[in-house]
This record gives C-alpha cells, sequence and structure tokens, in this order.
C-alpha cells in the first residue's frame, strides 16, 4: 500500500518558517538581544505577528525578553538543544583541539565556519596571544558564500560549475566585491588555500583551508585571521601548511571519530 501524501497546510507551515527565522534571528543578535521593532523589521513581519510568535517561542522556552530591556534573547530550551545536538553535529568538538594548537603555535585568532545554504557560518573563534587582533569575524556571523578566507576555502573546494551558480546567487549581496573575489577563488584553487587580503575590514587579512568529508564535499574551513604586517608571503607559507596538517587530522576525526587525537 502506498503512502498518501500529506495534505498541504500552507498556514501552519508558513507559522513555522516564520517563527523559525524569528529564532534564528534572535540567537544572531548576541549578548545585546533585538527589541521588537528590530527583529519585525528584519523578518519583514508586522510587528503584530511577530509579538504573537516570540509569544509562542517564549512559551516553549526557546526565547526570553529582557524585563528591564524589553529585548529579545535566545531562551533556556535552545542552550539544552544545542547540547543535543552536538555529538551528531559535532564538528566543533573534533575541531577544538586542532584550532588550540594553531593558536598556541601562530599566536593569531583561529576561525571554524561551516556551509549554510548560499550563507557560511562561524561556529567557533579561538585567540591567540598576539596582543593585536582582527574582529573582522567573531563567533555567530554569517556571511554570504565566498566572503572572507574561510567562506572563500569552502567555495574552492566545490567543483566549478557549483561554485559558479553559488557565486551567481550571492552577486546582490557581494556587490562590487564580486571581481575580486572572482579572482581570490581562482587563486585559492590554483594554490590550495584561500588568502583573504583585507577584503572586507582594511588591514585585516586570513587565510583558509577546507576541511573536507570522505567524499570531498567541504565539512566546513579552518582559517587564521591577523593584521596585514603579520600575513607576509613567507608566513603565509608557514600558516597554510599548518593549517593543511590541521585540517587533515579534523578530516580523518570526521570520517572516523574513533579516531585517536594526535598532538604533533
Amino acid at each position: 500500500m502506498r503512502d498518501e501524501p500529506a495534505p498541504a497546510d500552507t498556514g501552519g507551515t508558513q507559522a513555522v518558517a516564520r517563527a523559525l527565522s524569528l529564532l534564528s534571528l534572535v540567537g544572531r543578535g548576541g549578548a545585546q538581544g533585538l527589541g521588537l521593532s528590530q527583529l519585525a523589521a528584519a523578518s519583514g513581519l508586522a510587528r503584530p505577528t511577530a509579538r504573537r510568535l516570540l509569544l509562542a517561542l517564549g512559551a516553549a522556552r526557546l526565547v526570553e525578553q529582557d524585563r528591564a530591556t524589553r529585548r529579545y534573547h535566545l531562551g533556556p530550551e535552545t542552550y539544552l538543544l544545542a547540547g543535543f545536538a552536538a555529538e551528531r553535529h559535532g564538528i566543533v568538538h573534533h575541531a577544538r583541539d586542532a584550532m588550540l594548537r594553531l593558536a598556541r603555535e601562530t599566536g593569531d585568532t583561529v576561525l571554524l565556519t561551516v556551509p549554510q545554504d548560499d550563507h557560511t557560518l562561524c561556529l567557533e573563534r579561538i585567540e591567540g596571544d598576539f596582543p593585536v587582533r582582527t574582529h573582522a569575524l567573531m563567533r555567530g556571523d554569517r556571511k554570504p558564500a565566498g566572503v572572507g578566507a574561510g567562506a572563500l576555502a569552502i567555495l574552492a573546494a566545490l567543483p566549478e560549475a557549483e561554485a559558479a551558480a553559488l557565486l551567481a546567487r550571492v552577486a546582490p549581496l557581494v556587490g562590487d566585491l564580486m571581481p575580486d573575489l572572482r579572482a581570490d577563488l581562482a587563486m585559492a584553487r590554483e594554490r590550495g588555500h584561500a588568502l583573504n587580503p583585507g577584503r572586507i575590514v582594511a588591514g585585516s587579512w586570513g587565510l583558509g583551508v577546507a576541511i573536507r568529508w570522505p567524499d570531498g564535499r567541504p565539512a566546513g574551513a579552518l582559517s587564521i585571521a591577523a593584521v596585514e604586517h603579520r600575513m607576509t608571503p613567507a608566513r603565509q607559507a608557514e600558516l597554510a601548511a599548518l593549517l593543511h596538517r590541521e585540517a587533515a587530522l579534523i578530516a580523518a576525526r570526521l570520517a572516523d571519530p574513533d579516531t585517536e587525537r594526535t598532538t604533533p
């Protein structure tokens, strides 16, 4: 007996999609939180609709409203859900040792980025002990595909046709940066690592290497961010070698989580 398709539920599905969009926006509001007007504007929803959905999310303990500021923050249930998801989507778990080693050896900021639809998301940031740091990318930041060293490394790890289609989709978000991005992408494919020579924030450079699943698809990217004078050509080569070493170790753990951790 064949299963019949589920009946369409346009209204309910739309409400769920809107609520999840608001939840994502609240999460990206950071420690300061976001007000109702900001959330309504960012989501494109009318204020009464946004408020009704936020009340529903609050009842589920997924969001909460600060009594003093009236701003919305993630609720305690999201913390629990994140913990449950960590074992399945645990690239941060597998990458943490590598990131700590890189931060210790280089003194610079180490970032872990993963693909997310037509964007990339910074999952983790670990800072080294060099006193001058770049803050162009923070944990939780979401950027269009190809924007930043880690994002560019992920893009370069895709088949050329797929990468070209992805660039075409994000072109309206990238704007005048597109010609430079295409040139940087070609260079990343040639070199095997991506370089962001201060494209987004002047003086803030980054170098990234893709982390691959066993089938070769990019699972994410490790990148090192530093101020421009710490990214000389000679040091770029040193950093790229370190990133390749650690990306390979993370890829091995993703392929076989039982792989023993290695401390180079």
